[in-house]
């Protein structure tokens, strides 16, 4: 019972420390007014430059989320303190978030122009 509660207790403490898929990071919010003398062009561009680089962070991040979620497989059937270990990329998931933000900066920016920039969801 006692190492029941125990393994139990470790894999809630892990599991909290993995780094989240990049699907599962909420975009933190940019004010659109950062954009507002942008031409369209210019929105174009920097939305293609924002979400080119987002797509590059959002790899990475995924890659941290693969990579804790087989560690954590191995550490609990083979060698628990390699919990210790697990522990995400915090900087990693802020700059995605931020990014997201901006993309969606860019878009309201975009809709308030008329200049039909609009990025794919997910």
């Amino acid at each position: 019972m006692r190492n029941t509660i125990s393994v139990a207790l470790m894999s809630a403490m892990t599991l909290s420390a993995c780094a989240d898929k990049s699907e599962n990071i909420q975009s933190t919010y940019i004010s659109p007014l950062q954009y507002q003398n942008y031409s369209c062009r210019q929105l174009g561009e920097e939305g293609a430059r924002v979400s080119a680089r987002a797509a590059q962070i959002a790899g990475v991040q995924d890659k941290n989320a693969q990579n804790d979620a087989v560690a954590t497989g191995v550490s609990l059937v083979l060698f628990w303190p390699a919990l210790f270990f697990i522990g995400g990329n915090k900087e990693n998931a802020a700059e995605l978030a931020r990014l997201k933000g901006e993309m969606e900066a860019i878009e309201k920016a975009s809709i308030q122009k008329n200049c039909g920039i609009s990025f794919r969801q997910g």
